[in-house]
């Protein structure tokens, strides 16, 4: 695991048992508390209009408040099931570089089922 996120993941794990919340971080109530965090993010952009980017900036403080919530809840899950997060997000670029090959998927939003030839399948 990369030294940095090791160091945030034992950060926040001593700030979660120092208060013994650890019996209540399942892993269910764990993917909900990212989910609900994530729409909480979501919400500071609902209303907003066409024009997100000069919005934003009223509400930096609050995306990044959100933000955090979610990294944390992950970093959480991610320690408590035993993965490696630089690891785990390593091979999920690996896997999106296959899926999203740059002389094809380069300036698109497709999913990556138009790339393929079938347009169906896996990568």
């Amino acid at each position: 695991m990369n030294d940095s996120i090791k160091e945030l993941t034992d950060e926040i794990v001593a700030f979660r048992d120092a208060r013994d919340w650890k019996k209540f971080h399942n892993s269910k109530d764990m993917a909900i508390s990212i989910s609900l965090e994530a729409a909480e993010l979501l919400e500071v952009f609902q209303w907003s209009g066409e024009d997100v980017e000069a919005d934003t900036d009223k509400k930096v403080s609050k995306i990044k408040e959100e933000l955090a919530d979610v990294l944390i809840y992950s970093l959480l899950m991610g320690h408590d099931l035993g993965f490696d997060i630089s690891e785990i997000v390593k091979q999920k670029i690996d896997t999106n570089n296959r899926k999203y090959p740059v002389d094809k998927a380069y300036g698109k939003s497709d999913k990556y089922t138009a790339y393929l030839s079938s347009g169906k399948g896996k990568v």
